[in-house]
């Protein structure tokens, strides 16, 4: 359904995720639109500041050899390259880093995660509860995967989530709609939103947002995913 929404900006969060070098410079892994999504969170991020919203950073960085730094160790099964070196997000690997148009500024906290969720050891989980946020907009890459797990355990763990659907992406526009579609069937709580609908939020205005009501209400196919998603 749709509804108007506001959010407590004292109580709100920007995280933005996985927003790194390789998702428009490695052939391997390239996001769908990626400079556009990139403008969307700057956008993001620039109202968010300006609004005394918290703005938070996750990345994905795998410490894959002896002497790297600043990733955590790989995980079983981990994808690896023929030197044994973490196939993407290795934390040698320069482009592992942050794009430099929505890195931190000043004292934004960088959580560092090998694994898809950002939430999934808790590190920043505490973070946000001793900040007191209990709204999360969230946005960033792949969405049906680094995405849909932190936007899952957001829920779990009992934050609202206003996920912002054009300040995501993922291999392609078809992964990227049916990742939202998948999440907004079950976003308990929270909504989907744009760029533009989220800056309004942040900026203390009621929103006409999508929200979810009932179990699982959306039923789309490949021929209806895209025009279910633009309604959204």
């Amino acid at each position: 359904m749709r509804g108007d929404l506001s959010v407590p900006t004292d109580q709100a969060a920007l995280l933005c995720i996985d927003l790194q070098e390789e998702h428009r410079l490695d052939k391997r892994y390239l996001v769908a639109g990626f400079d556009q999504i990139i403008g969307n969170v700057r956008q993001l991020q620039q109202v968010a500041r300006f609004s005394g919203v918290t703005v938070l950073h996750a990345a994905y960085i795998v410490e894959s050899g002896s002497g790297a730094s600043g990733g955590a160790k790989m995980r079983r099964f981990h994808p690896v390259m023929p030197d044994g070196s973490s196939a993407f997000s290795d934390s040698r690997n320069p482009l592992s880093a942050i794009c430099k148009e929505v890195a931190p500024v000043g004292e934004e906290l960088v959580f560092v995660k090998s694994e898809a969720s950002a939430l999934r050891k808790g590190r920043l989980a505490d973070d946000l509860k001793r900040r007191d946020i209990d709204w999360l907009f969230i946005c960033g890459v792949w969405t049906e995967a680094c995405i849909d797990a932190t936007v899952k355990d957001a829920v779990d763990l009992g934050f609202h989530v206003v996920l912002i659907k054009d300040a995501c992406g993922s291999g392609n526009e078809t992964m990227h709609q049916t990742g939202i579609l998948n999440l907004a069937n079950r976003l308990y709580g929270g909504a989907v939103t744009t760029t533009a609908g989220a800056c309004r939020m942040m900026a203390g205005e009621k929103v006409d947002s999508w929200m979810v009501e009932g179990s699982v209400p959306i039923r789309y196919t490949y021929e209806t995913a895209a025009s279910i998603y633009d309604a959204l």
